[in-house]
């Protein structure tokens, strides 16, 4: 199958003053489609080269026509208002929410070619037609998605779940008691209750765009870092705290922190508000409040080293099978397949 697909971010390092978690797990996902004999042709501006002077070793094909395809994947965007819903040659413009509405219509709309919808920021309307378009199926990273939706995690590389050591792992000396890496976005609820009060006890770090930090000025924040310095955040630190928006928390859905966090030896303590929190992190690291919280991480300096502390990641690491590569890639195939089958066109129009 040849599959246009399009996202707004990068497919390696990229560069440090953008937030796109994407990098951890789209360009695995790609190769795994390549892998399988899958087409690809990226339909968005190739961000690599242009912002980053990366070329990725010519190993990936972009096109900003509208070439033959016989499916379109697309990372859904959506309108950030001064950002990508100005006009084009405006200061600061970016283009990605115009082209997705091109390729829309003239793909989807037009030319009825199978379309999958990746709702990776659960912004698409429950609402939206897309939902109930011929030939379009929508996924979410969720485990329990939008009804009519299907599931498609953020995916992990089965080489790195197969080879990761969790007595090499609780061997290794870490400086840092909590850290954490990722952006503010939508985070202080389960800031406030759980990272702050820990924070205020024991040495810690936060890496990523948080602009708004007066309420806390007990908190070592450090701005943004290079994508690829996170896993040095993670390899020093014992544990960090898995921290949801609201929209992510109440229908299980964990972002790539996770595995970043845990492939890394990082313990990562998990709010219990959570939905199916269980099936993140073992009950040992399942919190309800910042005293918890920092219970935890008081028995977790305890243990540090020890054989609990290795038993620990392995059960962290055996977790992290749900979001693992091979799986996400065949549950990718058959919502392909679903989009393209005849039944999907007669649900459509009925």
């Amino acid at each position: 199958m040849k599959i246009g697909y399009s996202f707004w971010g990068f497919l390696g390092n990229g560069i440090a003053d953008t937030p796109d978690g994407g990098r951890s797990h789209r360009r695995p996902l790609i190769d795994a489609l390549l892998n399988r004999g899958h087409e690809i042709v990226f339909l968005q501006p190739n961000r690599d080269l242009l912002e980053a002077g990366d070329d990725l070793g010519g190993a990936y094909v972009f096109d900003s026509g509208l070439p033959d395809i016989d499916a379109l994947f697309l990372e859904w965007r959506w309108a950030v208002d001064g950002r990508n819903t100005t006009a084009c040659d405006v200061e600061d413009h970016t283009c990605d929410l115009h082209r997705q509405a091109e390729l829309i219509m003239r793909y989807t709309v037009r030319r009825g070619t199978p379309t999958t919808i990746w709702d990776k920021d659960r912004k698409l309307r429950p609402e939206s037609m897309w939902r109930r378009s011929p030939r379009t199926a929508v996924c979410e990273a969720a485990l329990e998605p939008t009804p009519g939706a299907h599931r498609l995690l953020f995916p992990v590389e089965d080489r790195l779940l197969d080879q990761a050591d969790p007595a090499a792992l609780a061997s290794k000396r870490r400086d840092i008691v909590l850290g954490y890496v990722g952006n503010q976005y939508d985070r202080d609820e389960h800031f406030d209750r759980f990272f702050s009060p820990a924070a205020a006890c024991f040495d810690h770090l936060v890496a990523g765009k948080w602009t708004r930090t007066s309420r806390w000025p007990h908190v070592r924040f450090l701005g943004r870092i290079p994508f690829e310095a996170a896993r040095g955040v993670y390899g020093r630190s014992l544990a960090t705290v898995l921290m949801l928006p609201e929209r992510y928390a109440v229908v299980g859905q964990m972002t790539q922190r996770i595995f970043e966090a845990v492939l890394a030896g990082c313990l990562p303590l998990t709010p219990a508000d959570i939905l199916h929190v269980d099936r993140f992190v073992p009950t040992e690291l399942i919190v309800r409040s910042g005293r918890e919280a920092i219970e935890r991480l008081s028995y977790l300096q305890r243990i540090a080293g020890t054989q609990e502390h290795a038993d620990l990641i392995a059960a962290c690491l055996d977790r992290l099978d749900l979001f693992r590569l091979s799986r996400q890639v065949d549950a990718l195939e058959a919502v392909l397949e679903t989009a393209a089958s005849p039944v999907a066109v007669e649900r459509g129009a009925a």
